[in-house]
């Protein structure tokens, strides 16, 4: 097998789902061309209409829109009260490992005039379904990533709200599956085949399994029947089909009308500052998809830089080498006293993880065996 990365961004072949064009641009800088030439007034249209609709069948809100207090959700939340006239409910699936920061920038959103609600599942059950996915298949926080989808969806029944806004479709925009590029909703379906890559009945099952939790202790990581989804006629979207997405334009946004602040220093493994600032959970998630695939969240960030022409791949290479490769050691007791595990026992589940053809162990941390945007013959 050839490992490879993407002549315009630094997007490697071993991304799940990516696809190349015979010129060897990932799918994510064949859309950024193609973003080019949408008409993107007849899917403003479209917005309008999904809007309308949504107005009409929502017996209370407008829609919902989920959010973190970071500034993806803010955005969408903000152009849909102030620019599409809608009533939308934000909602926030309590994360695990929250960050003072994080807290401070929800705070900071809600106050800014938005309708909150805060769903908290059950600590203990959110915890052991962490703990499932982080030893089982390296997904760290696996349990609140379903909660966002069927928390959220739950509350859409209880409310009759027939809308669900998320921010942008990150296989779209970031490299994975083209399958949604054309089409304005998705499905549950969608959600567990791609979002959770065929996680989500084994979790459940080994959690129900188990015998520590109740149905009811489980309830808000239940997705309804697809023949409740048709009687409720609930629908789902991301805002970035609509328009041209644009992250850092997102940020400047939220941070003038919403409150975001940004972290005094970059995050860990990446050289930004002003995202996924909300839990400690995602340090460690970045971290494991390095060990797995050979790229990590520095990777992520220069290929939106490099796409929004920003920056440019000699740069991004650079910043690639200094940050992919960190280990979070300032969040590892926190992880340990999260999983309730020993640091041998935290160790073994990274070393689980490790794709070996990329990485050898060197002084007991794992080392790349690969030079970035070099390809690598296996």
């Amino acid at each position: 097998m050839k490992i490879f990365w993407c002549k315009t961004c630094l997007n490697m072949s071993t991304r799940p789902r990516i696809e190349f064009d015979q010129e060897g641009r990932c799918n994510a800088c064949v859309w950024k061309d193609q973003k080019k030439n949408i008409d993107w007034t007849s899917r403003q249209l479209e917005l309008t209409k999904l809007l309308a609709w949504s107005k009409e069948k929502s017996r209370s809100f407008d829609c919902i829109v989920p959010v973190s207090g970071g500034k993806d959700g803010s955005y969408v939340a903000y152009k849909l009260k102030h620019e599409y006239g809608m009533n939308p409910l934000c909602v926030t699936v309590r994360p695990p490992l929250a960050l003072e920061l994080g807290e401070k920038n929800l705070n900071n959103f809600i106050d800014s005039g938005y309708s909150h609600i805060q769903i908290s599942p059950s600590s203990k059950a959110m915890r052991e379904l962490n703990k499932y996915g982080f030893i089982d298949g390296g997904y760290p926080y696996l349990g609140w990533m379903i909660a966002i989808k069927t928390a959220v969806i739950k509350l859409a029944f209880q409310l009759n709200i027939s809308l669900i806004v998320y921010g942008e479709d990150g296989e779209i925009e970031y490299g994975g599956s083209t399958e949604t590029k054309d089409r304005p909703t998705y499905d549950i379906e969608y959600m567990k085949r791609v979002y959770f890559q065929g996680a989500y009945e084994p979790l459940i099952e080994k959690v129900t399994q188990s015998g520590m939790f109740s149905l009811a202790d489980l309830d808000f990581w239940n997705f309804p029947s697809d023949e409740e989804i048709d009687g409720q006629q609930l629908k789902f979207t991301h805002f970035s089909y609509f328009e041209p997405w644009d992250s850092y334009r997102n940020y400047m946004i939220a941070k003038e009308h919403c409150g975001l602040q940004e972290s005094d220093n970059n995050n860990v493994g990446t050289f930004t500052n002003f995202s996924q600032n909300d839990q400690a959970l995602a340090t460690l998630h970045y971290y494991l998809m390095y060990l797995k695939f050979g790229f990590g969240r520095a990777t992520q960030d220069a290929g939106i830089e490099i796409r929004r022409g920003s920056m440019n791949r000699e740069q991004a290479l650079n910043l690639v080498k200094v940050y992919d490769n960190q280990y979070p050691s300032q969040f590892i007791e926190l992880y340990l006293e999260y999983y309730q595990i020993t640091k041998i026992e935290f160790d073994q589940v990274l070393d689980s993880c490790v794709n070996k053809d990329l990485f050898e162990l060197v002084d007991n941390q794992w080392q790349p065996k690969f030079d970035v945007g070099m390809s690598l013959e296996l």
